[in-house]
């Protein structure tokens, strides 16, 4: 008899977890603290984020994941144990399916390196689905059908952009620029700018806040607090949307240039149901202001954000787990 069924949207960033049954059950950001010294594991998720920066001599507060793939095996074996116990409880008599997602530019001793972390963790059956696949049907797009769908999915560490056909990857790249290169990319703005040294929740969350992928009429502002790169002393200064916006360009322009070499290597039967249906955003990373009109202007094809695109590779991967037969030529399979 199988377990139960679960999904994982492993991020760079931010980690979600689903169980036939019971829906999302974990979101959390994909960060783990270690004491050194003991070699323990001290808190996973939302309260090693808070520690991230601050932690004292001894202990360490990591991303397990670097750009998409396993930077420090270990550690994203202990957090996805971690999210198991919470998602279906320590003591189990069976052991789940698991689906992960992975980039789909991954190699194979990368995919090894997370089917071995997922079963350390505890899953029986893993089933790896490559991140665009998922974000298009969590995105509601009809790749079953022979027509072509292109979509880019932008979360922390990776941009995937795929055209979709006949539930296959026709064409693909995979830019490992996405939301922390936006980050850094406002770290060093900041810095160059203002003289302002900030750290990278503070732009995070001025990427949030106040970030735009274009510059804006009517900017935001929002004050930083940091330190001041020639006292060194802590302060703060205003900054607004178009000092983020200018300072992420060519971080952004980056990811425009995939979208226009996949374009570029199209199928011309696929390129013309593409400029018909648009292409379709996924991710965090979609949700920054002005987005899609910024790759609509840089391409020449209506972009669209899909409804909730933080949720849209885990609703596929949540689709896809129940329904194996319809997927399985897109799945590897443990």
């Amino acid at each position: 008899m199988a377990g139960k069924k679960i999904g994982i949207d492993l991020g760079t960033a931010n980690s979600i977890v689903w169980v036939e049954g019971k829906g999302i059950v974990i979101e959390e950001p994909t960060v783990v603290t270690v004491s050194v010294e003991e070699k323990k594991i001290l808190a996973v998720g939302k309260e090693a984020r808070e520690m991230l920066g601050k932690v004292p001599t001894g202990i360490v507060a990591r991303r397990p994941l670097r750009q998409g793939v396993i930077a420090s095996y270990k550690l994203t074996e202990a957090l996805l144990k971690a999210f198991l116990d919470r998602a279906i409880g320590r003591s189990r008599l069976f052991k789940p399916e698991v689906m992960i997602s992975v980039p789909s530019g991954v190699t194979s001793v990368e995919e090894r390196a997370v089917i071995e972390a997922v079963s350390s963790a505890g899953a029986g059956r893993v089933y790896l689905i490559p991140e665009s696949i998922a974000a298009a049907i969590g995105a509601r797009m009809p790749i079953s059908t022979s027509s072509g769908n292109m979509i880019v999915n932008m979360g922390g560490g990776t941009s995937e952009i795929a055209v979709i056909s006949m539930n296959g990857i026709v064409r693909f790249d995979s830019k490992r620029v996405a939301g922390d290169a936006v980050n850094e990319a406002i770290m060093n703005t900041v810095r160059k700018k203002l003289n302002l040294v900030i750290g990278e929740q503070m732009a995070e969350k001025a990427k949030i806040q106040i970030g735009s992928a274009m510059n804006m009429e009517k900017p935001l502002e929002m004050e930083v607090k940091g330190r001041d790169a020639s006292s060194g002393l802590p302060t703060s200064i205003v900054v607004n949307s178009n000092d983020i916006a200018e300072g992420i360009k060519l971080t952004l322009n980056q990811i425009i240039g995939s979208i226009k070499k996949v374009l570029e290597d199209t199928p011309p039967e696929l390129a013309s149901d593409i400029i018909d249906r648009g292409i379709v955003l996924t991710g965090g990373t979609a949700q920054l202001r002005g987005m899609d009109e910024l790759f609509t202007r840089a391409t020449g094809v209506p972009v669209y954000v899909a409804d909730e695109p933080i949720y849209a590779v885990i609703k596929g991967i949540a689709e896809a787990i129940q329904n194996l037969e319809i997927i399985k030529r897109s799945l590897r399979v443990s």
